[in-house]
């Protein structure tokens, strides 16, 4: 999404900050509208360099680590395991050219390890290929992100070093700091997925579309 680069003199540098959970399909349509608003501030605000950092937001932070029967969780959830009722994030993800398969999905993660490979991922490009590995294997593959092996595979793809992949599935203060991260989020006020925020001033929660995300980032930057 963006470029680990200096950034030249006479630009101008907006940070946003996006708060979101691997397992909530708004979030996969948030990042879609969040790309297409990056394309037209490029095209609006030539002068404005954009870096992109994502936060963890477990949407199931008491599931067990390897996770539950995804059919169990809807019922749980919703009273029963059909599918039907995501008709409305289905739309909304054609529109930005994106199929969820959500029927292939089997399990419902705990995501902390995930978030982990995310947290572990501290330059800009590698973080959105690890972001977005994450998305496309559980909502277009149904990975189960549960799985050591399916982890360690994404982010070994996405260029994290077999070092850092280890610290995200195994080391405790690692794991620990991404769950103080979440709660963080949760203390500044984020209740809900996804959340953009720009320079630490201006935020939009919910995927919204690309014209408000572009229209929110382009008041953060003036």
């Amino acid at each position: 999404m963006t470029e680990s680069k200096s950034v030249p003199a006479q630009a101008t540098l907006l940070r946003v900050e996006v708060v979101s959970d691997i397992v909530c399909p708004w979030c996969f349509v948030g990042k879609r509208q969040l790309e297409q608003a990056i394309a037209l501030m490029r095209t609006t605000h030539p002068s404005i360099e954009i870096q992109v950092r994502w936060h963890p937001f477990q949407l199931n932070p008491g599931l067990p680590q390897e996770g539950i029967a995804r059919s169990d969780y809807l019922k749980a959830k919703f009273g029963s395991d059909d599918t039907a009722r995501f008709a409305n994030v289905r739309r909304a993800a054609a529109a930005v050219s994106l199929e969820l398969m959500l029927e292939s999905i089997s399990r419902q993660p705990n995501t902390l390890r995930a978030h982990a490979l995310i947290a572990q991922a501290a330059d800009a490009p590698a973080q959105d290929r690890v972001v977005e590995a994450l998305f496309v294997a559980y909502f277009q593959r149904g990975s189960d992100l549960t799985d050591e092996r399916t982890l360690r595979e994404i982010g070994l793809a996405a260029g994290l070093s077999a070092s850092a992949v280890d610290q995200a599935l195994e080391d405790a203060d690692v794991l620990a700091a991404v769950a103080q991260a979440d709660q963080r989020a949760r203390e500044a006020g984020v209740n809900g997925v996804p959340c953009f925020i720009a320079n630490d001033r201006y935020a939009l929660s919910g995927a919204q579309g690309a014209q408000a995300i572009m229209e929110m980032l382009a008041e953060a930057a003036t």
